[in-house]
């Protein structure tokens, strides 16, 4: 008997397990359906791309015998189908092939650049989510006023504003005028912790105005809806302190959707930064998937927007995996 009621609540636990498997696995394998289709996009826009590839190596005044030789080489002049399945077939063993521009493997360029959108990705992120949530949900706790009004009116301003018109406003105040920033995010090698956030905050602001609003609007419609559920009711009625009540009722089911949301803005901050990269002279996966598109270095640019790609499906599938920890009602497949 005692064996029998030991073992009752497995089942629901068990099947919970089970749930959250099934959730992964879904997950899992629609980024791997998007990458696959993206390396379709990917290898397709190369291919429209004007430019010959035998060419683009040579030089303008080379022989067309030679042109026709080392496209021949690399199997540029195989059909389409044959083409795209070498070179995926490449990238799944980890070769990104090499750059026309630089006469060298394509893998150590894109790792560095990543590296350096990472940081600042890392930055911006570091400063907008606690930010954007403490300012949503200060403006939820005062809904209705002009703090709440004033707080809501500020963020979605500065959503709206584009990054290259907040980067250029922030170079020449902080940059030009009171000379308390550099203006150029580059930082040489062995530069301090110090030194390094001093080169990445001035890029970082702009990524920060963007997503600020955004962010705060999630978290204030979260709390808003939280504060005004049965349960936080409940907890009042039983006489429960308000900061106990705010923080294990109301922001514990208010902020896992604004948190998920926040991942998912990872792969926009790590691979969406061309115009910033650009203005303040960094060298990150932005600025050299520009600047191979510009030299037409087809394997630097198919393997830049690869990366991207699969940077932008990471953050999404991070965020589902978020959204099943912070959630209860996601690993029990309840409903609101």
């Amino acid at each position: 008997m005692s064996r029998i009621v030991s073992s009752a609540p497995r089942g629901p636990a068990r099947s919970n397990v089970v749930r959250i498997a099934q959730f992964v696995a879904e997950r899992c394998a629609l980024a791997l359906v998007t990458l696959l289709l993206l390396s379709v996009l990917v290898f397709a826009l190369g291919q429209l791309l004007p430019g010959n590839i035998g060419r683009a190596i040579l030089g303008p005044l080379a022989d067309a015998r030679a042109v026709a030789a080392i496209n021949h080489q690399l199997g540029a002049d195989q059909p389409l189908l044959a083409q795209y399945l070498n070179w995926s077939a490449r990238i799944v063993q980890g070769d990104l092939g090499t750059s026309y521009a630089f006469r060298a493997p394509v893998a150590p360029f894109i790792g560095h650049a990543l590296a350096n959108s990472a940081k600042l990705a890392a930055l911006a992120f570091a400063i907008v989510v606690p930010l954007g949530i403490a300012a949503g949900v200060w403006a939820a706790l005062h809904a209705g006023r002009w703090l709440d009004r004033t707080l809501m009116i500020v963020g979605m301003s500065a959503t709206v504003v584009p990054e290259f018109v907040s980067s250029i406003v922030l170079i020449l105040v902080f940059g030009v005028w009171l000379r308390w920033l550099p203006t150029e995010a580059g930082y040489p090698v062995g530069t301090s912790l110090a030194g390094v956030l001093s080169h990445l905050v001035l890029p970082a602001l702009p990524l920060v105005f963007v997503l600020f609003g955004y962010l705060a609007r999630m978290a204030r419609a979260g709390t808003v809806e939280a504060l005004d559920a049965d349960y936080t009711r409940t907890a009042i009625l039983k006489g429960l302190p308000r900061r106990i009540v705010i923080t294990r009722h109301v922001l514990r089911n208010a902020l896992p959707p604004t948190i998920t949301v926040a991942a998912t803005q990872l792969g926009y901050m790590v691979g969406g930064l061309v115009v910033v990269e650009t203005l303040f002279h960094y060298q990150g996966i932005g600025s050299l998937i520009y600047n191979a598109a510009t030299a037409k270095d087809f394997p630097m640019l198919e393997a830049g927007v690869l990366t991207v790609g699969v940077v932008y499906t990471g953050a999404g599938l991070l965020a589902d995996m978020l959204l099943v920890a912070l959630d209860p009602r996601r690993r029990t497949g309840g409903t609101r």
